[in-house]
């Protein structure tokens, strides 16, 4: 990956948070439980959208901090089913916001030396800088259109 595909990347990881609010934006009560063919409710979404950049930050600073990092997958079906039912996603909203604005400060500064670093994945194996970054580039953007569909704006 080259400097411009990763600034473009940058650009566009740090872009989730507004793209994900537009998606909400006059969300309806109704609406914020209601699901599109199965998949999660924006709640559910809103909610695992925090959990997520939560667990995210924490892997680009162990894998930007530590020799041979191990990456822990997690299970975001159960995360989704068990913590998400009933809760306001007003302060999951602001969760994913700052966590991914402190990500986005990191991704900026990094050195080649940075973008080179790997750690191993529990359920993925190998596991880099660059890999983080082209997954949670599309994270949000991907979960925007979930919630769309899920109210019938897609």
């Amino acid at each position: 990956m080259d400097a411009e595909e990763r600034t473009g990347l940058i650009k566009r990881f740090r872009d989730g948070h507004r793209v994900v609010m537009e998606a909400l934006s006059g969300i309806t009560a109704e609406e914020l439980d209601r699901s599109a063919s199965g998949e999660w409710t924006p709640r559910q979404t809103a909610h695992h959208l925090a959990d997520s950049e939560m667990m995210s930050a924490i892997r680009i600073r162990r894998l930007l901090t530590e020799d041979k990092p191990v990456i822990e997958g997690y299970d975001e079906a159960t995360f989704a089913r068990k913590l998400t039912f009933d809760r306001p996603i007003e302060p999951s909203l602001e969760a994913m916001r700052w966590a991914r604005e402190t990500s986005a400060q990191l991704l900026e500064r990094l050195t080649d030396q940075d973008w080179r670093k790997v750690g191993t994945h529990t359920e993925n194996g190998p596991y880099s800088v660059e890999d983080w970054l082209t997954i949670y580039a599309a994270h949000a953007h991907d979960h925007a259109e979930q919630i769309k569909r899920a109210r019938g704006k897609s």
